[in-house]
């Protein structure tokens, strides 16, 4: 049965409502890794038990990651989504419960039910992109694709920079003035309401690739440089995502102003959001591979800026001008991976992006908070300025890697076919 075709734009295609449950369905693993550190440090008083629970959320979501994408591919959201949701939710309202048992076990305990909440994290940002991806695909007209598919994915990072934000804030804000479980209770309540519906809309059932014909790539396509250098890329941001936010509040906490943190590292997601948003207005000649170099060098600059600051009045500016490299630099990785990802595995290779950005995000925090602590604050401060240097690492590989591979026979995604050569 032949694809719909017409001149309605995604929007309307997708409805509002989607958006909306879009955006909420993303902010429970966005206050995963925060909300376990949080919650078990205050409990047990350990914040190197606090940083093994947020690190083994992170582990979990890695592992398991691929493995919903492909099982996404393979049957559909709504039938990976529903039950994941269910259990994330069921295994975060558990977490509470567990950490307040104590005894020789509890570490134990602590760290097991952490990496099966990453495990069963559902990923509503890499399913939104897939479904975005296959709209684009399939409804379409063939004239409006291009311009949407890059304003889709603006706005996609624009959404994951400011759950990334918001959700860190929740936290802080959930366990000052309710209690350190309060977030992780409505964390368990967004991932069973909201999850479930974001799985039941009726956009989960449009597809990438065409799975009628069992048209699809086998798994070791998602092994290949120009997809791994990606990989390389959204792991060196949550690196980045991390590192800032742990240092930020080690250097606030130093200053005597640590209540003030989520907001000023809020900052930098209004920063990043909206330039994110803006480089759907990017010109053509102004290709993927050189945005990936300038905005990271720009995240590189700044941070290393900021690891010299002395002042909150110069950290916070430097926050914000820190947000103006990440923002475009995950649309356009995102962007790279949505018109390189392997025949029917769409949803496989967004979910090998975001769970690497989870587990770098949780282990940057854990090791950062350490060195922080032991070492100093100083030395935490180096932290993101290193990420952003992998980041650009990665982007000059992925320049030498797309050149390499030009006389290639490669798959173009047909969501962005007629591209003008932007995705180069």
């Amino acid at each position: 049965m032949g694809s719909v075709v017409d001149r309605r734009t995604l929007i309307q295609h997708a409805g509002w409502g989607y958006f909306v449950l879009a955006f909420v369905a993303r902010l429970p693993f966005a206050m995963m890794v925060v909300g376990l550190l949080t919650l078990t440090t205050s409990v047990t008083g350990s914040v190197a038990l606090g940083g093994l629970a947020s690190a083994a959320a992170g582990i979990g979501a890695v592992i398991a990651g691929p493995l919903v994408g492909d099982g996404v591919d393979r049957l559909g959201q709504r039938r990976i989504l529903v039950p994941l949701g269910l259990m994330n939710g069921g295994m975060l309202a558990l977490f509470p419960l567990v950490v307040s048992l104590g005894g020789s076990a509890a570490p134990g305990m602590i760290v097991l039910v952490s990496g099966l909440i990453g495990a069963t994290a559902p990923q509503a940002a890499a399913m939104s992109r897939s479904r975005i991806i296959a709209l684009i695909q399939q409804r379409l007209h063939p004239e409006l694709r291009d311009r949407t598919f890059t304003r889709a994915m603006s706005y996609e990072s624009a959404a994951d920079e400011t759950a990334f934000v918001i959700g860190p804030v929740l936290v802080g804000v959930l366990a000052s003035f309710i209690a350190p479980w309060a977030p992780i209770a409505i964390a368990a309540a967004l991932s069973i309401v909201f999850v479930s519906a974001f799985a039941l809309h009726p956009t989960a059932t449009v597809t990438t690739g065409n799975r009628e014909r069992g048209a699809r790539a086998p798994f070791t396509a998602l092994l290949r440089p120009r997809i791994l250098v990606l990989v390389g890329g959204t792991f060196g941001v949550g690196l980045f995502f991390g590192s800032a936010l742990t240092s930020l509040t080690a250097f606030l906490e130093r200053s005597g102003e640590g209540a003030q943190a989520g907001l000023i590292y809020g900052l930098m997601g209004i920063g990043s959001a909206v330039l994110a948003l803006a480089v759907a207005a990017f010109p053509a000649r102004f290709t993927m591979r050189w945005r990936w170099i300038a905005f990271s060098a720009t995240m590189t600059v700044t941070a290393g800026l900021y690891a010299m600051v002395g002042t909150v009045s110069a950290a916070t500016l430097l926050i914000v001008l820190m947000g103006l490299g990440v923002g475009p630099t995950l649309v356009t990785i995102f962007s790279l991976a949505g018109a390189r990802s392997p025949e029917g595995r769409s949803a496989t290779t967004m979910t090998m992006l975001g769970s690497a950005l989870t587990l770098a995000q949780a282990l940057a925090a854990a090791i950062t908070g350490a060195v922080a602590e032991s070492v100093s604050v100083g030395v935490a401060m180096l932290f993101p300025a290193a990420a952003a240097m992998l980041v650009t690492v990665c982007g000059l590989l992925n320049a030498r890697v797309r050149t390499a591979e030009v006389a290639l026979p490669e798959r173009t995604n047909p969501a962005v076919t007629g591209t003008s050569g932007v995705l180069r």
